[in-house]
């Protein structure tokens, strides 16, 4: 990326600052998070306009297509109240009007009209719920916050004060112990009417809660069979509901597709700020200080917090138009002799051709990590 006359770096069109404070951790959770009873909302702000200057990013010279507050849980910090004005403003440099889309994720239970509002004044126009389950003793189990009811009104009061883009999580594949009853969960979910629908399996992490359960035997991991049943019934009932499977784990109305996250899967620049925050200039990725703490410490001295980087030379190119590529409905422009090595995906029914391109199935994004493999190994 090129300085320029002033000798600051301009600010990507996308945009995600990772806000860490939860007030507990979730059983699955392995995520940068700061468990915080009283948020230092003020300073954290401070903290990220001090990473601005301290990496030499300038005010953006343009629209910021996208900017996404992801955690953590951004709706508890206080935020809610007016400090997102500032947050949004510190990092665009903009008027909020000429931003994109802006989300916010959210918990049900964070939800209510005065903060909406606030949120729709500072600029926000898109928000993402962590629902995760509709079952009361699932989200129990999960260590989740808010009950079954909560999210149903969230919905409610989020379009009431004019928020029509809304997103909702659900994770599935949960152990079987839980008797979660998937069905009735995908049914709920289609009949809040909302835009946006992301999709998570459970992965088991070995520095959660779960993952100790998991290794003193309470709790059984749960079998590859059942994961690939729960997807593809998401699968089939989303789209009889009228959305669209356009990403691996996501599915949208028409037109409701995440601006944000699809610049991800484009592989175009985005800036990362924030702990743990990831960010890619279109030639080198990066990814800050992990932990809170030392991510303070480090841009309230002055220092770059930077953790680690990879230039994306040649090889790593080839993958990642491979494996971005496989994983959304546009496909992967694809060589013939990728298209003589996919044979036989398209025999079992794990692509299509369409024209020029490459596409998986539900059943073929079931293998996404293999089938991405196999054509990088023809290379």
């Amino acid at each position: 990326m090129a300085l320029d006359q002033a000798g600051q770096y301009p600010i990507p069109e996308h945009v995600y600052i990772h806000v860490p404070f939860c007030s507990r951790r979730c059983s699955y959770c392995d995520f940068s998070i700061a468990v915080r009873r009283v948020v230092p909302v003020a300073r954290y702000i401070d903290a990220i306009q001090a990473e601005l200057v301290t990496r030499g990013l300038a005010a953006a010279r343009g629209p910021i297509r996208s900017l996404y507050l992801g955690g953590g849980t951004p709706s508890k910090v206080g935020l809610g109240i007016g400090d997102i004005t500032k947050l949004i403003s510190t990092t665009s440099g903009i008027e909020v009007d000429a931003l994109g889309e802006v989300t916010v994720e959210a918990n049900p239970e964070d939800i209510s009209e005065d903060v909406v509002r606030a949120w729709r004044t500072a600029g926000v126009n898109r928000v993402s719920l962590g629902v995760q389950s509709f079952d009361g003793e699932v989200l129990e189990w999960m260590h989740r916050t808010h009950s079954a009811e909560q999210a149903s009104t969230a919905v409610e009061i989020l379009v009431g004060e004019g928020i029509g883009r809304i997103s909702v999580d659900l994770i599935f594949a949960l152990p079987e112990s839980i008797k979660r009853d998937w069905s009735r969960d995908l049914e709920m979910a289609a009949e809040l009417g909302v835009g946006h629908v992301s999709l998570y399996g459970l992965t088991v992490e070995s520095h959660t809660p779960l993952g100790r359960w998991t290794a003193r035997g309470s709790v059984l991991s749960t079998p590859e069979e059942r994961y690939e049943t729960e997807f593809l019934e998401a699968d089939r009932r989303l789209r009889e509901a009228g959305f669209v499977h356009y990403e691996v784990s996501n599915y949208a109305r028409p037109g409701e597709e995440a601006v944000h996250n699809s610049a991800y899967w484009r592989g175009v620049p985005y800036l990362g700020l924030g702990p743990s925050a990831h960010g890619f200039d279109g030639s080198r990725r990066r990814w800050n200080a992990r932990d809170y703490a030392r991510w303070l410490a480090l841009v309230e001295g002055g220092v770059d917090p930077l953790e680690g980087g990879e230039l994306i030379g040649p090889a790593e190119q080839s993958a990642e138009r491979i494996y971005l590529g496989l994983r959304t409905t546009e496909g992967l422009e694809a060589t013939d002799a990728e298209f003589d090595r996919a044979g036989r995906w398209l025999e079992a029914g794990w692509a299509e051709r369409k024209g020029s391109r490459l596409v998986l199935t539900a059943t073929g994004w079931m293998r996404l990590d293999a089938l991405a493999a196999d054509l990088l190994n023809l290379s």
